[in-house]
């Protein structure tokens, strides 16, 4: 296997050397085959259990815990970190990309902050199945391996089964490592690091006179683009912080998320997000907040490069640079609406339909994936809402087929919707697999129309309703 180490090379300030906890009784309860394959790992069935357990380590690997700071619902925390987890270190994909192996739940570092460093089986369960339903829904996503039984204790409110999740992820870099360095003023190390990302990640920009400043774009491209699918899928995050922001425009550190059933766009699944910080509605304006706070971050790096070296000049720039995100991140966000519409892009009467589209979800209470099938079978409620979209359909000399062959490529009948995923949780917990097992094919295949009347694919009833999500930690 092609296994490197390349972030463990940089300075000792940007990780803690340790291995992970050695768990008393692990046992598989999940693979990922095909990702393994993806990854090019050949470790036979008891490697699988010991690696990504933490009971032994590969030799080739070199497991660290990585630094970095964060705003935590808009409150800087100077220094975080991989509390409870362990990068193993990276595999060359058959894309001949490196690819992070991670632990989550694997034991303590020093950036634990008193936390015993393990993950209650539930939590390791919620981002298995969300991770990879992301994956099939075409979202950027860290990726899950292997979900792992300890066979310890984890206490929290109450005493629950360990578990360990192997995460997979391009890099595990975030905004608040970027943060980390600047919150000490050590320039030095932050250049370090954007000179590993660059290299690593963006080698598009390496050439250009202004890298830092192009490489700061490339990331808020892709961080719009991400949350405005989120949008489209009507999925909350739940933990928006800058330590949960990959650099990469990856969806990163699955807590509190949650898929909404009833639209309400300020809806709030999160137990700890008491002000709505994070709600549906608000996660593009976070994001963009986000992004703010990484433009801080470089800008040392961003006048070391321009000609004047100029402060006032360079603020005018980014202050401009930020009304043009505005715009894009709103643009962003219409334009996948109206793909789920049937139109290649918004226009100005699409704008005005799809908001009113969306108003009308709200007061009637009806359910947000299915609203769109339902539209694409001719069953939705609203007539004049639906002679609209036609109308707007004969301005675009779209037809009707056309538009539901497109609405069928992103339109998906089957999310990991919280009921089904709190009953694999339960059911885990009770030794059982089968339900959970259903559940993973089924959100192999999202778009896939058979689904339809599926028990996967209907709203709770109002006895199944999850109306809160936790964290886990």
């Amino acid at each position: 296997m092609n296994i490197f180490n390349t972030y463990s090379k940089l300075p000792e300030i940007f990780y803690h050397k340790n291995d992970p906890r050695t768990p008393s009784n692990p046992k598989v309860l999940d693979y990922n085959e095909k990702l393994g394959e993806f990854l090019g790992l050949n470790y036979t069935e008891s490697e699988i259990k010991k690696y990504f357990s933490g009971q032994e380590v590969d030799k080739e690997f070199d497991p660290i815990s990585t630094v970095y700071s964060g705003h935590q619902f808009g409150h800087f925390n100077p220094q975080l970190g991989d509390g409870r987890a362990h990068l193993l270190g990276e595999v060359k994909a058959k894309d001949q990309k490196l690819y992070d192996i991670q632990l989550k739940g694997s034991g303590t570092s020093r950036y634990s902050r008193r936390g015993d460093g393990l993950c209650p089986l539930g939590p390791a369960v919620r981002e298995y199945i969300v991770s990879e339903a992301m994956a099939q829904l075409n979202v950027p996503t860290t990726r899950s391996l292997a979900l792992i039984s300890t066979g310890d204790k984890v206490y929290r409110d109450e005493e629950l089964d360990g578990a360990i999740l192997t995460r997979v992820a391009q890099g595990h870099i975030r905004i608040g490592t970027f943060e980390y360095f600047i919150a000490r003023g050590d320039e030095e190390n932050l250049k370090i690091l954007a000179d590993y990302c660059i290299e690593r990640f963006y080698p598009e920009v390496l050439s250009s006179q202004l890298k830092y400043y192009k490489f700061f774009e490339a990331i808020s491209q892709k961080q719009i683009e991400l949350v405005a699918k989120w949008m489209g899928l009507g999925f909350i995050h739940g933990v928006m912080n800058t330590d949960n922001t990959s650099i990469l425009g990856l969806t990163i550190d699955y807590g509190p998320c949650a898929f909404m059933d009833t639209f309400q766009k300020d809806k709030v699944f999160s137990s700890i997000d008491q002000n709505s910080r994070y709600a549906y509605n608000n996660q593009m304006d976070v994001v963009l907040w986000n992004l703010s706070i990484l433009a801080r971050s470089l800008f040392p790096l961003f006048l070391d490069e321009m000609e004047n070296k100029n402060e006032e000049n360079l603020i005018k720039k980014l202050e401009m640079k930020f009304e043009s995100l505005k715009e894009n991140s709103s643009l962003a966000i219409e334009n996948v609406f109206a793909k789920k519409f049937g139109f290649v892009k918004s226009s100005k009467r699409f704008s005005k339909f799809y908001h009113e589209f969306l108003e009308f979800l709200e007061t009637e209470k009806l359910d947000f994936t299915q609203a769109f099938i339902n539209l694409e079978n001719s069953n939705f409620p609203n007539t004049d809402l639906v002679e609209e979209w036609r109308d707007i359909l004969n301005l675009e000399k779209i037809s009707i087929e056309k538009a539901n062959e497109r609405m069928k490529n992103v339109n998906p009948c089957i999310i990991p919707r919280n009921h089904l995923i709190q009953k694999s949780i339960e059911q885990m917990y009770e030794g059982k697999d089968s339900f959970f097992r259903e559940l993973q094919q089924s959100l192999k295949k999202p778009f896939n129309r058979e689904f339809i009347d599926s028990k996967f694919y209907y709203s709770p009833n109002p006895d199944e309703m999850v109306y809160q999500t936790f964290c886990g930690t």
